[in-house]
């Protein structure tokens, strides 16, 4: 195998030598795409998902305990149709949780929304206060206190 000359290979080492070499970084940070979740929707979700994995647990027992002719096969298949239950009612939960926070809080392009309600109140506040501001200010400047020397 023939060898690649010595005077190509000394000015690249001679180059990389100059130059202070970069360390990659462990841990690099991304921008988010999307938002995080509001932490009662999160926490419904939360409870939601451990709802489902105990229900489909307990569902796969109760298969098992039916194959095998265990005693304890009834029970178990009537525990997993009332856990099915919760856990229908849980996911709903979060759907609800979730309808119910973007109408108080976020959406507003909705009519019905109640946030809209919210803000247009909290602004009709400011603006009284900013008037009422002004007009004190108003009455000062004036000297309000030279009507008694009429």
């Amino acid at each position: 195998m023939p060898s690649a000359p010595a005077a190509t290979t000394a000015p690249a080492a001679a180059v990389g030598a100059n130059i202070p070499r970069q360390r990659r970084q462990l841990w690099v940070e991304e921008p988010a795409t999307r938002r995080r979740m509001p932490d009662p929707v999160r926490t419904a979700a939360v409870r939601a998902v451990l709802i489902m994995s105990l229900t489909i647990i307990q569902a796969m027992v109760a298969f098992l305990c039916t194959l095998t002719g265990s005693w304890l096969a009834f029970p178990m298949v009537l525990s997993s149709v009332g856990s099915t239950v919760v856990a229908t009612w849980s996911v709903l939960d979060v759907w609800i949780t979730r309808q119910v926070w973007n109408q108080r809080n976020g959406v507003v392009s909705m009519p019905s929304s109640s946030a809209r309600q919210l803000r247009r109140e909290r602004r009709r506040a400011r603006r009284a206060a900013r008037t009422a501001q002004r007009e004190e200010g108003r009455i000062r400047r004036r000297g309000a206190g030279s009507l008694s020397r009429a």
